[in-house]
């Protein structure tokens, strides 16, 4: 049973938590200085599966500050702990550590269609935490985001749910092959690497999927008259303009390990996060604030912290679909990034 029970503790004696990043030995991070954001958002975390990367995620919750949290669904494996519990130390850290952050900051959980028996229970708070079935964000700059798990423009979900749990099998097979795979590359001194990401990106019926799941999301966001959505379910990282809409999916915590983060003036960056000696951390995409301005008055972190950094790196991922460029501000006596 799960300790639901935040931990109130002051900002500036926020537990940490063991770690297992090495096999061999454990070790404590210092978070004493973390990098700050406005707003954090995380998704597909599947706890309860052995796949998941819960350490690589409570190395960047410690690393990382924000004043508001959105967790966009599939954060418990609802449906790997029916065929086989599994519940390590790793994974209840990371319960623990989400609800010791909502003791002083705002944790809003969207729940998505692996852990959809939280569905039945909206407006309602665990230890801190505030379920919703979805949610808007309002930036910095003043851009509204409709935020939604996203398995209900899944055709295969929506339509039959039995053929949705059969892929989560197969799925569940890759992801215990990429295991094997990255145990040699870690031998050989490799960085992490993801099979089954390889494997859609190659796969035309998985890269068709995907994008008919983007068109269909971005569709629903046109509807809310919104200027962009967030969303996670396909495990695959993005964020581009789509039918006039900024889409951006936060990937996930099983083979992408990614995160969204909103910067104290609204600009938008999605961050790959490996831990040392794991792979390189770094942003993946990034989308810049309407209009650069204060958005620091009134926030108070936990604990003495530095500032995110001012200037993103810019990758092709950042391109819009409609072929726009996207200007990313660039420091003073330099001219803007244009990809």
């Amino acid at each position: 049973m799960l300790d639901m029970q935040a931990d109130h503790t002051p900002p500036s004696s926020r537990a940490t938590y063991p770690m297992d990043l090495n096999p061999e030995s454990s070790s404590e991070l210092d978070i004493s200085s973390p990098t700050r954001y406005r707003t954090i958002w995380i998704s597909d975390v599947h706890l309860g599966l052995r796949e998941s990367k819960a350490e690589f995620l409570m190395d960047f919750l410690e690393k990382t500050d924000a004043h508001t949290y959105y967790l966009v669904g599939d954060i418990i494996d609802g449906w790997a702990l029916k065929r086989s519990w599994y519940w390590p130390s790793t994974h209840n850290n990371v319960v623990q550590c989400l609800l010791d952050i909502a003791s002083t900051s705002d944790v809003v959980y969207i729940p998505g269609n692996h852990d959809e028996a939280a569905r039945a229970f909206p407006g309602i708070r665990l230890g801190g935490i505030h379920l919703k079935k979805e949610a808007t964000h309002t930036t910095a700059d003043g851009r509204r985001f409709l935020l939604l798990h996203g398995d209900e423009f899944d055709g295969v979900i929506r339509h039959a749910r039995w053929l949705s749990r059969l892929g989560a099998v197969a799925y569940t097979g890759i992801l215990k092959l990429n295991r094997y795979v990255n145990r040699g590359r870690r031998w050989l001194g490799m960085p992490y690497w993801s099979l089954s990401s390889y494997l859609k990106r190659r796969t035309k019926k998985a890269v068709q999927f995907i994008a008919d799941f983007e068109d269909a999301v971005a569709r629903r966001a046109r509807l809310e008259n919104v200027d962009g959505v967030v969303c996670g379910h396909i495990h695959h990282p993005e964020m581009r303009t789509i039918h006039g809409v900024q889409y951006i999916n936060t990937g996930d915590w099983v083979e992408s390990c990614t995160a969204l983060v909103e910067h104290m003036d609204g600009r938008m960056e999605l961050l790959r996060w490996l831990p040392d000696g794991r792979g390189i951390t770094e942003p993946i995409a990034a989308a810049p604030a309407c209009s650069i301005q204060s958005a620091t008055d009134g926030y108070e972190g936990r604990g003495d912290g530095r500032e995110a950094p001012s200037n993103p790196v810019v990758t092709p991922s950042a391109t819009s679909g409609d072929g726009q460029a996207c200007r990313v501000p660039s420091p003073p006596g330099q001219e803007a990034v244009e990809t």
